[in-house]
């Protein structure tokens, strides 16, 4: 049975990832930052501390077949400039040295979970693939692509077998920010002054997202490449919206205000990032993912949104958290 370290094993993603694993035949240890009690499932957990350049990830690599790394410090909309060498610190300094301890440990396999802010912000003409130039807009996107250049060049110059994955916004239980705020929105029932919106937005669910993590680690032509990750359908905000209404058995009511407006009334109440991102397309193409991998999104947006809303109903809702 291959063993598998995975990082952020205890958060939004981690969690599910490592019951993937495990469901699919996986020994998996867990990297905790402190002395946390692990998921049902995972055998091991190994307490690293905090992830950078000085983390000491000897007693978690040993024995370890393969990596897979989905802790970074997240992004946060209005962060301070100040938290910039946070990001730098935890998500490109703690990735070359977790990748650069792999490598030396003799680690065959080794997936990095990346983000679409590498390539850019929003999409105007096409979506972003693999290929495109990365141009990272914020602190939260230079990092990741900092940490992505780190282990091609430690792959490149050993025996690490690296696989990269950038994702878009990813949703599921314990999503927070956006895509909880929509949840409340609907839930009210108020009206929304969404309605003009036509934009484009890729979004992944966490069990897709977690499935192609899990493929990365066996397939033979996963290695020294970027894959890209989606639903493989894309959404304009007011078709989300649509989407997770009927998911919740809502009536939603969607007041067609001009962007250009919307634009205004978000500068003067100090919201704009927010209507951007409301307003904006940021699509990723998925094809070289599919026909490459032969891979495809085992749920469909529909069966992700329900179970998402499920979450949302019966644990978040009302225990209030």
């Amino acid at each position: 049975m291959r063993r598998v370290l995975v990082t952020g094993a205890t958060g939004f993603v981690g969690h599910t990832l490592c019951y993937m694993l495990a469901q699919s035949g996986y020994r998996v240890r867990a990297a905790l930052r402190s002395d946390r009690t692990v998921a049902p499932g995972v055998p091991e957990g190994v307490v690293v501390g905090e992830i950078g350049a000085a983390t000491d990830w000897a007693a978690a690599l040993t024995d370890v077949d393969c990596v897979v790394h989905v802790a970074a410090r997240a992004h946060v909309l209005y962060d301070s400039r100040t938290n910039s060498d946070l990001y730098i610190e935890t998500n490109a300094h703690g990735t070359r040295c977790l990748a650069s301890a792999a490598a030396g440990a003799g680690v065959g396999r080794f997936v990095y979970l990346s983000s679409a802010k590498v390539n850019g912000e929003e999409t105007i003409n096409r979506p972003y693939t693999a290929f495109d130039k990365p141009r990272p807009c914020d602190a939260y996107g230079t990092s990741k692509w900092l940490g992505e250049q780190s282990v091609r060049e430690i792959a490149s110059r050993t025996g690490l077998e690296a696989a990269i994955v950038r994702s878009p916004l990813v949703y599921g239980p314990g999503v927070r920010a956006n895509f909880l705020r929509m949840m409340r929105w609907v839930d009210s029932q108020w009206p929304l002054p969404l309605g003009a919106i036509t934009n484009r937005r890729s979004l992944v669910s966490i069990w897709n997202l977690c499935d192609l993590l899990v493929h990365l680690l066996s397939s033979p032509v996963a290695p020294g490449r970027t894959w890209m990750v989606s639903d493989g359908e894309d959404l304009s905000t007011p078709e989300l919206i649509r989407r997770i209404a009927r998911a919740m058995h809502r009536r939603v009511r969607l007041l067609y205000v001009p962007v250009g407006l919307l634009h205004v009334l978000g500068g003067l109440a100090g919201r704009k990032p927010e209507i951007h991102r409301l307003s904006s397309s940021l699509e990723l193409d998925i094809t070289q993912t599919r026909d490459e991998l032969g891979w495809l999104p085992p749920l469909s947006v529909d069966e992700a949104m329900a179970r998402t809303v499920s979450w949302y109903l019966t644990e978040y809702r009302s225990h209030g958290d």
